[in-house]
């Protein structure tokens, strides 16, 4: 089915394209929306992501021009799609089937920004040329790459420095220790099958076959050593670490405090009460732990250096409100919005897509930096950044509103440097007023006394 107007102009794009709904009704919205977006577009570049944006509405001056259903059509008509709302989705593929609102306050427009849904081209390719040794090769149950690959394979060595890298906080520690329990309980499962009699899929003894319930178990182990020296030894915690930890610890102090008025032999008694001292003992080192900040981003830098970029450029868009742009700051504003959507993919990239049966859950259910991170933490270190970006910013509106902070002296006259060291005029006075001849005079004399 050929498709015209805006709806094909939407589907031959090749690049980021805005496009105005003013005068349009709901109904057309809606058909243009399913007509663009009712197929994943198959013309893009390997990898490649286009940003489609809707202007919906405006201010006072340019409102009756939109439709008041037309944001609420062209999302709705979105969701009918299976297309899902994601408000810090960015120009990448993994973020393919996700749209968001927006507001500009700059240019008082609202709008929606629809990420389309694009045939990846590389997957297919890598299926096309893989397709002859994939019945040789057995796939494996841990997809390759994955952190759970990784862990699995690597040997203790790798290991360890990939957990002094990649799982630095206490954190990510406790996730990889999850993943590896994750790990034991399947090798385990495999073990009974074979008691049972059950032969392995290939897939299944190739994972066998390749990792070792006991290299897990000694993974284990240097991870929960790891964890204790983290706390005990160097108190590496940020604040949301050491919370969790004093409610784990205050949990279980509970919990035997409650066995212990229950227990009625001696020596369980004894077992619950040295156990409640250990706790105490934790519980106070905990408590005397100074929490550290979160780690910054792996793309603070080059983050910092966009945000000094667009600063005049926001500085020259509220001096602008009120009157027409010329076509320089036109020009020079339009940078305004790639330097938007680039702060947005360094602060969310390499987190990694999670899908449900192909369905687009999240863009932003991984890490930025290392493995096995909580979404919480990563938006705890994500509000770190943004908060101490908007206090320079405040730091720095308030010294220029405040203006030079030296004080201005004023001189009544001209100071020399031979004015500031005079001869006593007591004594020259006299001198002065003999010696009326000068340089010649003072030659006569010397030439009288020979």
């Amino acid at each position: 089915m050929s498709v015209s107007g805006m709806a094909g102009s939407i589907r031959a794009a090749t690049e980021s394209e805005t496009f105005d709904l003013a005068g349009q009704t709901p109904a057309t919205i809606s058909t243009t929306v399913q007509n663009a977006f009712g197929k994943p577009l198959d013309h893009l570049d390997p990898g490649q992501m286009i940003r489609i944006t809707f202007v919906t509405g405006a201010g006072k001056l340019g409102r009756q021009k939109y439709d008041e259903g037309a944001a609420k059509a062209v999302t709705a008509s979105l969701r009918g799609l299976g297309f899902e709302e994601d408000r810090a989705a960015s120009c990448v593929v993994e973020c393919g089937g996700t749209f968001k609102m927006q507001h500009d306050t700059g240019k008082n427009l609202k709008t929606v920004v629809v990420f389309p849904m694009v045939v990846d081209k590389s997957s297919s390719t890598e299926e096309t040329s893989n397709a002859s040794t994939s019945a040789e090769k057995p796939q494996s149950l841990l997809k390759k790459g994955s952190p759970q690959h990784m862990i699995a394979t690597g040997s203790n060595a790798v290991f360890e420095r990939m957990l002094a890298s990649k799982c630095s906080s206490w954190s990510q520690k406790k996730g990889c220790l999850a993943a590896l329990e994750s790990l034991k309980t399947l090798l385990d499962s495999l073990d009974k099958k074979l008691l049972t009699g059950t032969p392995l899929t290939d897939a299944e003894q190739d994972l066998y076959d390749t990792v070792s319930v006991n290299n897990i178990t000694e993974k284990e182990a240097i991870v929960k050593r790891e964890m204790q020296q983290q706390v005990e030894e160097t108190g590496n915690l940020t604040k949301r670490e050491k919370e969790t930890l004093l409610k784990q610890v205050t949990d279980r102090m509970d919990n035997a405090t409650k066995e212990l008025k229950e227990a009625k032999g001696p020596k369980k008694k004894e077992k619950l009460e040295t156990m409640l001292g250990k706790m105490k003992e934790r519980k106070s080192k905990l408590e005397k732990i100074d929490p550290k900040p979160p780690q910054k981003l792996k793309n603070e830098a080059a983050i910092t250096k966009l945000r000094v970029e667009i600063r005049p450029l926001l500085k020259m868009e509220d001096s602008a409100k009120g009157r027409l742009l010329s076509i320089k700051e036109t020009q020079t504003l339009a940078r305004k919005d790639e330097i938007l959507e680039e702060i947005e993919q360094l602060e969310v990239r390499d987190r990694r897509l999670t899908t449900v049966r192909n369905k687009l859950v999240s863009c932003h259910a991984a890490l930025e930096s290392g493995m096995f991170e909580e979404d919480e933490a990563f938006e705890a270190r994500l509000d770190v950044s943004r908060n101490a970006a908007r206090a320079k910013e405040r730091q720095r509106a308030a010294a220029a509103k405040k203006g030079p902070t030296y004080k201005a002296t004023t001189v009544s006259n001209w100071v020399t440097p031979a004015a500031v060291r005079k001869p006593p005029a007591s004594r020259n006075k006299k001198k002065a007023s003999n010696g009326g001849g000068g340089v010649f005079a003072a030659m006569m004399m010397d030439s009288d006394s020979d």
